[in-house]
Formats: C-alpha cells, sequence, structure tokens
C-alpha cells in the first residue's frame, strides 16, 4: 500500500521533500474504529471529529492541513460496554482526557488515566484505551502522520507547522525518544484543545483552517514546553535501526497472520527499510538465529499447537496454513526440529515434546 504526503519538513536534514512511503500493513492491527462506530450510532456518546480516512467525522480533503489525518472529542456519559482493541496508528497520536477516568495500555503496560492527563503514542506503538471498556468522560485526540513507516525514519513534519527549525528539532527528539506515553497537562495544554474542539465544532465558519492550523502549533508549542519540565530521560534506543528489527521479529513471533505470509530474507529486510546483511545481523544479535530459522521455528511451534489441538484439520491443511508450501517441506522441517514426524505427534499427544537441539 502507498502512502503519499504533501510537501514536508525534513528535521533530520533541514530540507523541504515530497516523500513518499510504501508500507504491508498487519492485518486487525490498524484502527478500524469500529466500537466507536458503533456507539455513536446508538446515542451512546456525543462526538465531533474531522477525518481523512476511515475513521468517522466530517470528510475533510487531503490538501488541508497535509498530514492531519483525524482529530476530535467525544463526551461519555455513564458507563460504556465497548473499548477500543490494541490497534497502531499511522501517526503521532495525543489524547487529552479533560474529565473523567480511562483505562489506557501502550505496548502492553496498563495505566489508569485521571482527568488532566494527556497521551502520547508513536507512529506504529501498540496501544489501546478502555480495560476492557472506556469509562465516562470528554476525550480529545488527534492523529498526525510524519511519514513513518518504521521507527528509525526520520519524521517529516507539515509545512504550517511554524516552530523554530530548532524547537521542531527538539521537539522531534524528545517526542522520537519518548518512552513513557502518560504526562500531566499544563494549563497551556488544556486550553489548546478546548480551542481546537470549538473549531472542529464549527468547521464550516469562515477562517476555520487558520483558526484549526493556529491551535495545533500553540498546542505543540505547549507540549514542547511540558516535556522540557516533566521528561528527566530520552530513550535514543526507540528509534534505531535495530528497534526496527526487534518489532518485526515481534509481530512474526505474536501474530499468526504476520508469520503465515510468503516471506523471503530479502522481503524481511525489505519490509524494515535496510539490506539483508544488516537485517540479518540485527536478527541475530536479537533472537540468536537468522531470520528464516526464527520465522520457520515460530511457524513449527505454531503448527504443532494446532496439531496438539486436533482442531479436525488434517496435517497438510495445517501446515499450509501456517506458511509451508508443501506438506513435504513442512514434515521434513517438523522431524528435523521436534524430532519426531507429524504424525506421530499427533498419534502420541501425552508425549512430551522433544527439545530442539
Amino acid at each position: 500500500m502507498v502512502f503519499q504526503f504533501s510537501s514536508a519538513k525534513n528535521i533530520e536534514h533541514g530540507v523541504t521533500t515530497k516523500p513518499t512511503y510504501q508500507t504491508r500493513r498487519a492485518r486487525s492491527e490498524i484502527d478500524r474504529c469500529e466500537p466507536q462506530n458503533r456507539a455513536i450510532e446508538t446515542g451512546r456518546i456525543l462526538f465531533h471529529a474531522l477525518t481523512k480516512g476511515h475513521c468517522p467525522g466530517t470528510p475533510v480533503p487531503e490538501n488541508i492541513l497535509s498530514g492531519l489525518s483525524n482529530i476530535g472529542f467525544w463526551n461519555a456519559g455513564g458507563a460504556q460496554d465497548w473499548g477500543l482493541d490494541e490497534h497502531r496508528n499511522e501517526g503521532i497520536e495525543i489524547m487529552f482526557l479533560e474529565t473523567g477516568t480511562m483505562g489506557f495500555a501502550a505496548d502492553q503496560k496498563k495505566y489508569n488515566l485521571r482527568a488532566g492527563q494527556f497521551t502520547i503514542t508513536r507512529p506504529w506503538q501498540l496501544h489501546k484505551l478502555g480495560a476492557p471498556n472506556i469509562g465516562p468522560g470528554r476525550l480529545h485526540w488527534l492523529i498526525l502522520d510524519v511519514g513513518v513507516r518504521r521507527p528509525h525514519q526520520n519524521w517529516h513534519w507539515p509545512a504550517w507547522m511554524v516552530l523554530t527549525k530548532d524547537d521542531l528539532a527538539e521537539l522531534t527528539r524528545k517526542l522520537r525518544h519518548n518512552e513513557n506515553p502518560v504526562w500531566n497537562a499544563t494549563p497551556a495544554i488544556t486550553q489548546s484543545f478546548r480551542e481546537l474542539a470549538r473549531t472542529v465544532e464549527d468547521w464550516n465558519k469562515p477562517h476555520a483552517v487558520s483558526r484549526l492550523a493556529t491551535y495545533l502549533n500553540q498546542l505543540f508549542l505547549s507540549i514542547l514546553d511540558a516535556l522540557s519540565e516533566q521528561q528527566t530521560q530520552e530513550t535514543p534506543d526507540l528509534t534505531s535501526r535495530q528497534r526496527t528489527v526487534e518489532l518485526f521479529l515481534g509481530e512474526v513471533e505474536n501474530n499468526p497472520a504476520i508469520s503465515q505470509e510468503p516471506w523471503t530474507i530479502n522481503s524481511m529486510a525489505e519490509h524494515c527499510g535496510m539490506g539483508v546483511t544488516a537485517f540479518s545481523k540485527y536478527c541475530r544479535e536479537l533472537v540468536n538465529s537468522g531470520p528464516m530459522e526464527f520465522l520457520n521455528h515460530r511457524r513449527l511451534e505454531r503448527a504443532a499447537q494446532q496439531l496438539r489441538e486436533k482442531n479436525g484439520l488434517s496435517i497438510t491443511e495445517i501446515a499450509l496454513a501456517c506458511g509451508f508450501n508443501s506438506s513435504q517441506y513442512f514434515a521434513t522441517r517438523f522431524r528435523q526440529h521436534f524430532k519426531m514426524s507429524p504424525s506421530r505427534f499427533v498419534s502420541e499427544p501425552g508425549k512430551p515434546v522433544p527439545k530442539n537441539e
């Protein structure tokens, strides 16, 4: 899938570019906003938003405030019976809880948001809202795409950002190297979100685009001030090339839809935005094996689990479903890994699995 962005500022190099990025999206990970849609349709929340994608809201043309893919707020009164599942966004997401309490998780770490706190999630960072359901409260948010498809890639801010080059570089560094997703809002941040909400509600009035751009710049400047006061430590490793490989290997290990795709070492390296040599080096440093060996081990372990579950599928069907292109190759690799054939593995369910040496 190809994503295109209008002219943006390349903070790392101080030039203006027109980048085009390609990415392979993991199934069921990009936020589809389905629970939110149902809550809006049934009147469980009062909702106002501007959108350029699949999420609900008033549609906005792509050329209006480039990079701003979604912005809005909701009021949820009383107990709710829905939450947002774990998902990733294609940009920075800033959320601000003005009133109420809310369960929140980022990279599977859980937090209890209280009124007056805001969250920052980096592009593609795994997060969810609700524990499992959202709580009553007024929640604001925005998602700004900075053209990042891998952690180590440079951020590209839209041209309507008016922060100085030095301030924008500092903000970029603090956001990229931010491992703490929850922060305390300042009065300036609170006021900026309230003004943004009023502008979203009055979108059809004159000068709305200029107002929105003005309040967005005020918000990001206020966030820079807050991070400068509250952020005691930065984590540069979050944007390293090794981090990119680490995240990809984590998806291979934990997401069946990823591990069953027809990967080659070249396609895995390309997916991570680097050459085969560098990709293989980081892979061995992280998991002590080559990329294809790691992939096949994950596939074999998932196949063994399905064989033991006796879900009615044949050995061949399980092999193909787990990403192997033939039952013969699967049987060979299975025997090498588990020291027994798949059929014997099925016929001796009580026997411990031999350790692979």
